[in-house]
């Protein structure tokens, strides 16, 4: 049986968070809290992935520890996003964790307070 189509796993992350919502943007689902993107899907290359914000700092130390797994997304990267590639076999409890972490930084306080 193939595997099951990364963005459903995607999908079932980013929505159980607090107001979250999916809206299509640029022809690939985007996360949103209070209208900001959180969490960006992108196929590309062949390949699935997911951009998300992450703290300062942060970029450059997944990156580094992890290059097959982590990169520098176009547009984003600048900005200190870090793309996470979701094809092979991800750790989906790590990508939810970063999730979450990208969640709380766009996430009004009150949202963001609500997750662990």
């Amino acid at each position: 049986m193939p595997p099951e189509d990364p963005i459903h796993t995607l999908r079932e992350i980013c929505l159980a968070l607090p107001e979250a919502t999916e809206q299509e943007t640029w022809g690939d689902p985007t996360f949103r809290v209070n209208g900001k993107i959180f969490a960006m899907e992108k196929r590309g290359d062949g390949r699935d992935s997911v951009w998300i914000k992450a703290p300062e700092g942060s970029q450059s130390i997944l990156v580094g520890a992890d290059p097959e797994r982590f990169f520098v997304p176009p547009y984003v990267g600048p900005k200190g996003w870090v793309g996470i590639r979701l094809d092979g076999d991800p750790d989906w409890d790590e990508v939810a964790d970063l999730v979450r972490r990208s969640y709380r930084l766009i996430a009004p306080k009150r949202l963001a307070s609500r997750i662990t």
